[in-house]
């Protein structure tokens, strides 16, 4: 297939390409692209604002990561962040920095993702920049949400005695990496390799393509229940609990046996030799949902789909803690990803 290098067309040109079948879907959305800045109409709302940047090299490796597999991943994590907030996303703009390795074609392929996802979430690209890249590919993502002020909720909401939930299972997004770099370090001795991953597909979906949880925040309000406190997990549980513990000033204890893990990363980890509970607390990009609900809430949320009750919130001078299976009690400690130094 013909390559067309992105001289060919140029910054406006690419521009053109990139947002010719943009559609609105949000009436907020006044305007998108095309003038010098997108126009939002939030007027009886709080507008909820995220960014991220993915840099190639550091938060992705294209030797195993699809393009539009990576579009579609890049809006996602923005939106979770909103969820997070009990908000709804409803615009994203995107700027990707891109050097001269990248075809037309290539940059199509991401942005088919990064629309996929604007569809599934019902979300409008209404903007963004783009520009040239000495050090691979940079995205960067801002995701603009909505909520009723009295919806939000917030990190520093959880109170002693509230139950820890968290949605999903735990560690799979980390054992479907460490699939792919295992089987990266096989084909770099030998280009002519081809692994059969077939038996990883959930893990390794987990890694490539995660999926936000809107679908928690539509069932905590059908069952009317409300966070106390809540937050994504995209850099593990354990730093994530610590987050709320700190802002909330609270301690906590969760139970080891009450962690949700998938039967695909209990495979893996046997084979990998690595432990499961681990990967569970440390390994992050899960992006699930971790929150607090009020005790009075356990009725109505013990028995809701892909929701566990993994722990609850204690006094501060408790301290914060993991009841191991064989009854053993150890500090929670944050051992997760760490953007600065790692």
């Amino acid at each position: 297939m013909k390559k067309t290098k992105l001289s060919d067309i140029g910054e406006f040109g690419l521009i053109d390409l990139l947002t010719k079948d943009i559609s609105i879907k949000n009436k907020s959305t006044v305007y998108g692209v095309g003038d010098d800045a997108a126009v939002i109409n939030n007027s009886d709302k709080q507008t909820v604002v995220s960014t991220d940047i993915l840099t190639e090299g550091v938060h992705f490796d294209l030797i195993y990561t699809p393009l539009k597999h990576l579009g579609y991943k890049a809006v996602v994590v923005n939106l979770s962040d909103l969820y997070a907030m009990n908000a709804t996303p409803r615009q994203i703009t995107v700027s990707i920095a891109v050097s001269g390795k990248f075809s037309v074609e290539a940059i199509e392929e991401l942005y088919q993702g990064i629309n996929l996802a604007c569809d599934v979430y019902g979300v409008d690209l209404v903007g963004g920049d783009t520009t040239s890249s000495f050090s691979g590919l940079i995205i960067s993502i801002t995701a603009i949400g909505e909520a009723k002020k009295e919806d939000l909720v917030f990190r520093n909401g959880a109170k002693d005695t509230d139950l820890i939930c968290v949605s999903g299972d735990l560690g799979s997004a980390y054992f479907g990496l460490q699939i792919l770099e295992r089987e990266k370090k096989v084909f770099e001795k030998d280009y002519n390799s081809q692994p059969d991953l077939s038996t990883y597909s959930y893990i390794i979906e987990r890694q490539l393509k995660p999926e936000a949880r809107k679908d928690i925040l539509e069932t905590l309000k059908i069952n009317k229940i409300k966070p106390t406190a809540m937050i994504d997990i995209s850099d593990g549980l354990s730093s994530e609990l610590l987050h709320i513990c700190k802002q909330s000033e609270t301690g906590c204890k969760i139970f080891e046996d009450k962690i949700p893990i998938d039967h695909s990363s209990t495979i893996a980890s046997d084979e990998l030799n690595i432990s499961q509970i681990t990967a569970a607390l440390n390994g992050g990009e899960d992006y699930e949902l971790l929150f607090t609900v009020p005790l009075k809430d356990f009725d109505k949320i013990k028995g809701l789909k892909d929701i566990y009750i993994i722990g609850h919130i204690t006094d501060e001078k408790n301290g914060k803690n993991i009841i191991l299976r064989n009854g053993e009690t150890v500090e929670l400690k944050a051992q997760g990803w760490n953007n600065i130094k790692n």
